[in-house]
């Protein structure tokens, strides 16, 4: 490893490619993303652009200004926790008319018979729950995941990761549990951590926190590539389950809190677990079961239900024309009783009702309600899917004339 000082305290890392993430070492500390990013790859599509890829806000209580955000006159929305989806969307439409041709969950470069697949992402205002928890061990598995299951919908396998750490003072233990996520998050996505940047800035971020952005680069065959282009109606919704929030919505999640009274140390019922470990339960990466489902055949496209959720994302993979029914319960009951139901409970129900009064469409919009990810296949491949015991799937709509996404 070949580590270099810039004056302005920036410290490159750089790991030779042979390297894989087992033997990575440590790093820098803290700081909260601020206001929302939009995943630039997506504007293509008109229906959800930014807002298929929005990140959370800080939310408003700032100790500088002693800001709130009052809240709408209805239920309690995302706007009103900060996050303004149609101010994103207003971005990305002028960024498309200076770089036209991109689309999109990652973005696809030629490369002779195949094509490399790039995405780049963050965790949004989850690190302010990680700050608030002490929890750091798997929010890098987060930042990985957030970039690899946006490269799998093409069909891409993941190559190798790259991240960024920056801080305003590195707190080298911190850092290291925060990269040990990372690397965590790499092996599960059987792709090589290939390095990194850690940049210490001081007085840019509050004490104790940083910020984090992934990057991800996959490969496919062109003749393999999962672009929507066969969808038709009729063609079967098959959705693997989340862990929970996964890395959206969390700013809409904190002011549910802020508003519920509740605490993160409070425990689940049942669960043996506190709200906050229930929250920053870390994202599931569907590299590998995404990847074994592609190889059988008969998945036309693929979905990653991130900020978005149902409403904006499965819209991006159908071809004009199409659109998608959401069986409602379909899938509910059922993770009732697994490890998803500490978010969906929380986020999705008790908050919800209590505190929240959030919309069901704004729900649907926001959260990827216990669905992290949709594939779209043919009839003849979602009873295979099904029957496969190796992985937990369910049926959970069609595809239909018409545009948008309802439920029924």
């Amino acid at each position: 490893m070949t580590t270099s000082f810039a004056a302005n305290a920036e410290i490159s890392r750089v790991f030779a490619a042979s390297i894989r993430p087992s033997s990575i070492k440590p790093r820098p500390t803290p700081p909260p993303l601020l206001g929302c990013t939009f995943n630039r790859l997506s504007y293509r599509f008109p229906l959800l652009s930014a807002a298929a890829n929005s990140k959370s806000g800080v939310f408003s209580m700032s100790k500088e200004t002693g800001r709130t955000i009052a809240d709408g006159a209805g239920g309690l929305t995302y706007k009103d926790a900060g996050v303004d989806i149609d101010a994103g969307s207003e971005l990305v439409r002028r960024i498309a008319k200076m770089a036209p041709g991109i689309g999109g969950f990652g973005g696809l470069f030629p490369l002779g018979d195949s094509y490399l697949v790039a995405g780049t992402d963050g965790v949004g205002t989850k690190l302010k729950l990680a700050f608030e928890t002490g929890i750091h061990e798997t929010i890098g598995i987060d930042l990985v995941a957030m970039s690899v299951n946006d490269i799998i919908t093409s069909g891409a396998k993941p190559l190798f990761f790259l991240d960024y750490f920056a801080t305003s003072r590195l707190d080298v233990d911190l850092a290291e549990k925060v990269i040990k996520g990372i690397v965590d998050g790499c092996q599960q996505s059987d792709c090589t951590l290939l390095g990194g940047e850690t940049a210490e800035m001081p007085d840019f971020y509050a004490d104790g926190e940083y910020d984090l952005s992934g990057f991800a680069v996959g490969i496919v065959k062109k003749d393999s590539v999962i672009d929507g282009k066969n969808i038709k109606a009729g063609d079967v919704l098959i959705g693997l389950p989340s862990s929970g929030v996964h890395s959206n919505g969390f700013s809409l999640v904190r002011r549910v809190l802020a508003r519920s009274g509740l605490s993160l140390t409070d425990k689940l019922p049942g669960e043996g677990i506190t709200l906050g470990e229930a929250l920053m339960a870390p994202t599931v990466i569907y590299v590998k079961q995404v990847l074994d489902i592609i190889s059988k055949g008969g998945v036309k496209g693929i979905a990653h239900i991130t900020g978005g959720g149902f409403t904006d994302n499965i819209p991006r993979v159908f071809p004009e024309g199409l659109g998608a029914v959401i069986y409602n319960n379909s899938w509910k009951s059922q993770l009732s009783s697994n490890g998803c139901k500490r978010l969906t409970f929380i986020a999705y129900n008790c908050a919800w009702r209590q505190a929240g009064r959030i919309e069901d469409a704004e729900m649907r919009r926001t959260f990827n309600m216990g669905i992290g990810m949709v594939l779209i296949v043919t009839e003849e491949a979602s009873h295979k899917i099904l029957e496969d015991g190796r992985y937990k799937a369910y049926r959970i709509g069609e595809v239909v004339k018409g545009e948008g996404v309802s439920c029924h």
